[in-house]
């Protein structure tokens, strides 16, 4: 399918594969996209800037670029920064069309359905999206879709108008009198206000005349303050609602001048929040912040998983702010016809941009049109066309940023074994421009298009926690070899049917445990092997917090301890080589809710050995100090690890080891699995290791909330 994306500055037409829709999406066929003049053309130009200026504008970034200096070393900082440079970044967040597909879990949307649909990286300038249920609504019968496609755009303006919360009669202004701005006063009429215009163009300020506006200003030829204040009977507008886009804090002073005392300003538009204090606080005045389409926003619960806020509690979300403003337009309550005024096609999406850039010739609103007769086409785009027989052929499920960093670039180096042969993510466009990154010969959407594919030997899977067990089930099924991160599984019922797979299919699998390629890991195992008793091992993960919203801590991620504790406890295993014996955990009760008891937790594992491991895994630590470290004891002598940086010896005739960057494992592991397919030795980790691992997992996740 095509879609439109922003490459270097520069606005492209891509071809990339049409997404799949999950469970809680409607998949649309788009008719209509509307162009944001002012978030995506600002868009363009921060992605043209020159490196530096990106660093000078965000610095920030540079603390990022130290810290991946320090951890990885120059080559991978330089190969990092290098790809997100030449990275294409999907543009749009508005759009109209017709369902084609729906998911299981949506029960108000139906095949054929008429909608309009909002988001950025969602309501996409492409052929087809994928969109959750509370960023989509029905567009009614007597609405052209040509108009709908407003929708996100007219949510954003309805917003700003509820957060003044206007009363009949009440002076308001509003600065921009663009597209936001044409909505806004349309909208602050309807509430009974009397509306004061301010903008740069002339021709803007008489569209808006022409659709209500009460009185316009230009500020080439009025002092603005003054002409607002004389508007208002010498008191000042009660609400100044900003829609204009500046990169100048004068703007927002002057929304404050032109305020009578006690009154608000909105701010709707991107601009410096810089106030000069002597108006804000001597009128004590409001300012108050729109946040674009309404509650719901930036909540990844409400808008990716379907969430509703109460009704009762919160009238107006996103959803119903979209809902609302398509039944205005509906009944002739708004007017956004007379506002557009280009409409291209989408292969002259380059054009359509640049219209939005020619200075005071430019359009209020530009549409992108897209064809009517489209077929849903493949999820599949060949990118390259090399089939290596005498390598493995590896299907890459999930893309993420650890796969792009981690593992891919590892199979890249591993070129003597590995040939990428597929790459699937969720992302069409992520799929795609990894896919021609590492000369892969085809991208899509749908794994299944890889299980099937029988040029393929193995997949790598790197999917969202919860998708493993079901992905490498599938996987197993389809006959291929498995690699599958961490974790194996996320309850008991998911790892009893991927063992059950797996021993009837006999297809080779491997859990991403890397840490015990590691060369410090090996390194140890070496030494601890001819041990004459049992060891005592002390591991300290200091991993860093992370908030309680994030994937990881849902149900797609399981938690801290099943999914990233279940390493150490591979460690644990492959150092000991022995079968557990009892499991002792213990949680922390938080006093503040920030904080969870499955990421600050001890766990004292017992072998049948005799040896004792034990896991302190925490968030409350500061990042300053090393992620990992680990302490081994035995037989009067003692191993340090530091970090997978460092290894000290006491009571060994060992040289230290130091070395400038981490090495957890992941080429080796990856390295040793070729070695084990090519030379078809079985399980590269034993089963039960695996196994042992991921109930350890499960054990202290039941002890550490008392289940």
């Amino acid at each position: 399918m095509k879609q439109v994306f922003i490459r270097k500055g520069r606005v492209i037409v891509d071809e990339v594969p049409a997404p799949l829709v999950s469970v809680n999406e409607v998949l649309v066929h788009v008719y209509y996209s509307c162009i944001s003049s002012g978030t995506e053309v600002s868009g363009i130009e921060k992605l043209g800037k020159p490196l530096f200026k990106k660093i000078i504008d965000n610095p920030q970034n540079i603390r990022k670029v130290l810290d991946l200096l320090r951890n990885k070393g120059l080559s991978e900082t330089i190969r990092k920064v290098k790809s997100k440079l030449d990275s294409q970044t999907p543009t749009g967040y508005s759009a109209s069309g017709l369902v084609l597909e729906v998911g299981k879990n949506i029960k108000n949307i139906k095949v054929g359905d008429k909608v309009a649909c909002a988001g950025a990286g969602i309501a996409n300038h492409a052929e087809f999206i994928a969109v959750p249920e509370n960023l989509v609504v029905k567009v009614p019968d007597n609405l052209s879709l040509k108009y709908a496609s407003t929708v996100a755009l007219g949510s954003i303006a309805l917003q700003g108008v509820r957060r003044c919360k206007p009363e009949l009669g009440e002076f308001v202004v509003v600065i921009g009198l663009g597209i936001l701005g044409q909505l806004t006063v349309q909208l602050l009429k309807l509430s009974g206000c009397k509306v004061i215009g301010i903008d740069l163009d002339q021709r803007r300020i008489d569209k808006a005349l022409s659709l209500g506006l009460d009185i316009g200003f230009n500020p080439n030829n009025v002092n603005i303050v003054e002409e607002v204040i004389r508007s208002t009977n010498g008191y000042g507008v009660d609400y100044a609602v900003i829609t204009a886009s500046s990169t100048s804090s004068a703007v927002i002073n002057q929304a404050m001048e032109m305020c009578r005392k006690k009154g608000k300003v909105v701010v709707v538009g991107d601009v410096p929040l810089n106030i000069e204090r002597k108006y804000f606080y001597e009128k004590e005045l409001d300012l108050l912040i729109s946040t674009s389409y309404g509650p719901g926003r930036y909540d990844e619960r409400y808008e990716l998983k379907g969430y509703d806020y109460p009704y009762a509690y919160v009238r107006w979300t996103e959803n119903r702010n979209m809902r609302e403003y398509l039944s205005l337009l509906s009944e002739n309550k708004v007017n956004v016809k007379d506002l557009i005024e280009k409409i291209y096609k989408i292969e002259e999406a380059p054009k359509a941009f640049e219209s939005l850039r020619r200075g005071d010739s430019k359009p209020l609103v530009v549409l992108l049109e897209y064809h009517r007769d489209l077929l849903l086409k493949e999820r599949i785009i060949k990118t390259s066309y090399k089939i290596r027989q005498d390598k493995i052929n590896v299907g890459v499920i999930g893309a993420g940023s650890f796969a792009e960093d981690v593992h891919l670039p590892n199979l890249q180096r591993l070129n003597k074994f590995y040939n990428i042969y597929a790459i699937c993510c969720k992302s069409g466009n992520n799929a795609k421009s990894l896919a021609k990154k590492f000369n892969a010969v085809y991208a899509t959407t749908d794994y299944t298009e890889i299980l099937k594919d029988k040029n393929i030997d193995m997949v790598l899977i790197s999917t969202r926690h919860n998708l493993h067990a079901k992905i490498a089930i599938d996987a197993a099924n389809a006959g291929k070899a498995i690699f599958l991160e961490k974790p194996m599984a996320l309850n008991v019922e998911e790892l009893s049917k991927l063992i059950a797979t797996l021993e009837k299919t006999k297809v080779p699998f491997m859990v991403g445990f890397n840490r015990r390629f590691s060369p410090f890991a090996i390194k140890i195992k070496g030494i601890i092997s001819n041990r004459v008793n049992p060891i005592m091992v002390n591991y300290i993960m200091n991993a860093g917090f992370i908030p309680k919203d994030h994937w990881v801590h849902t149900e797609e991620g399981g938690g801290r301890n099943i999914g990233e504790a279940c390493h150490i406890y591979d460690l644990f295993n492959y150092f000991t080589n022995c079968e557990v014996s009892t499991t002792k955990a213990a949680g922390i009760n938080p006093e503040t809710e920030q904080f969870n008891s499955n990421d600050n937790f001890v766990a004292t594992i017992k072998y049948k050995d005799g040896s004792v491991c034990n896991l302190v895994y925490t968030s409350l630590g500061s990042k300053k100090a090393p992620k990992e470290k680990m302490e081994i004891w035995f037989d009067n002598k003692i191993i340090y690890l530091n970090d997978y940086k460092e290894l000290e010896f006491f009571g060994l005739r060992e040289r230290n080891i130091k070395t400038n960057v981490q090495d957890k494992g992941h080429y080796n592991e990856l390295k040793e699995f070729a070695k084990s397919l090519k030379e078809n030795r079985g399980y590269l980790i034993p089963l039960c290791q695996l196994i042992q691992a991921t109930e350890i997992s499960f054990e202290v996740e039941k002890q550490i909330f008392g289940l």
